[in-house]
C-alpha cells in the first residue's frame, strides 16, 4: 500500500507534520480492510496491537462491568483509536464495533511507538492529540456531572444544530439507544427528557428532531463555552 493511496490519512492532525520517509513506512505496514456493521474490533483487556483509523463508517467505542454495558464515544472518519494504550503498550480500556460498514486502516502499535521515539513533530503530534482528547474527556464529565439529564440533551442538540448547518432541525446521527448512553442515561430517561423539552419548541419525528424555539432551547440549556467548546 502507498501513502499516496491514502490522502485523507496523511490529512490527520496528528500525521500531517509526520516524515515523509517514516509516514510511508508505517502506511506500507498497515492493514486496510472493510468491515460491515457490528463487527468487534478489540476488547476492553487485550493487548493494543494497532492503532485504528476509521476512514469511512463510524465506530462505537464501549465498556462493559458487572452485567451493564455503555457506549463511551463514537469515532466518524477520519478517526483514531485508542492511541493512549497504543503508545503505553497497555491493554484496551475500551471494546469497539463497527455501528455501520466502516474501512478501517489498522497501523501496528510497535510502528507507532518506533515512529514515537525517532520523529520529534510526530511526537508532539501525539502530546497534542492526547492532550485533546484528555480535555474532550473531562468536558464530557463536567457535562454529566453538573447538568441534569434534560440539560444534557439540550445541549446535545444544540451542538447537532450547529454542526448540521443551523437550518431548525437535526437528524439524530445515532439511534436512540445509543444516544441515551452517550449522555449517561438510560433510554427510558431520554424519553422522558425529550417529552419534558416539548414546552421548548422540541418535536420528535423518528430520527428527526425540529427545534421551534432555539432561543428558548438555549436559555433552559445554558451552553458553557468550557464544556460545549470543542476548539478549545
Amino acid at each position: 500500500m502507498r501513502s499516496s493511496d491514502l490522502p485523507e490519512v496523511k490529512s490527520i492532525h496528528l500525521f500531517e507534520t509526520m516524515n515523509d520517509d517514516r509516514f510511508e513506512s508505517l502506511v506500507n505496514a498497515a492493514y486496510l480492510q472493510t468491515f460491515p456493521a457490528q463487527v468487534d474490533l478489540i476488547h476492553e483487556g487485550d493487548p493494543a496491537d494497532f492503532l485504528y483509523v476509521v476512514l469511512d463508517g463510524c465506530v462505537e467505542l464501549y465498556a462493559q462491568s458487572n452485567g451493564r454495558e455503555t457506549t463511551m464515544a463514537m469515532v466518524p472518519p477520519v478517526g483514531t483509536f485508542i492511541l493512549a494504550a497504543v503508545l503505553k503498550d497497555a491493554v484496551y480500556l475500551m471494546s469497539a464495533r463497527t455501528s455501520q460498514q466502516s474501512r478501517i486502516l489498522m497501523i501496528p502499535s510497535q510502528d507507532i511507538r518506533l515512529a514515537f521515539e525517532s520523529d520529534p513533530d510526530f511526537a508532539k503530534a501525539i502530546i497534542r492529540e492526547l492532550a485533546n482528547c484528555y480535555r474532550a474527556v473531562i468536558k464530557e464529565h463536567k457535562s454529566i456531572k453538573l447538568r441534569s439529564t434534560v440539560e444534557r440533551l439540550a445541549n446535545r442538540l444544540i451542538r447537532y444544530h450547529t454542526d448540521q448547518g443551523s437550518i431548525g432541525s437535526v437528524l439524530l446521527p445515532y439511534d436512540k439507544r445509543t444516544l441515551a448512553s452517550l449522555l449517561g442515561m438510560a433510554p427510558e430517561n431520554l424519553s422522558r427528557a425529550f417529552n419534558t423539552l416539548k414546552p421548548y419548541g422540541v418535536k420528535v419525528e423518528g430520527a428527526t428532531v425540529h427545534l421551534n424555539d432555539l432561543s428558548a432551547l438555549e436559555t433552559l440549556a445554558k451552553p458553557n463555552s468550557l464544556i460545549d467548546d470543542r476548539t478549545m
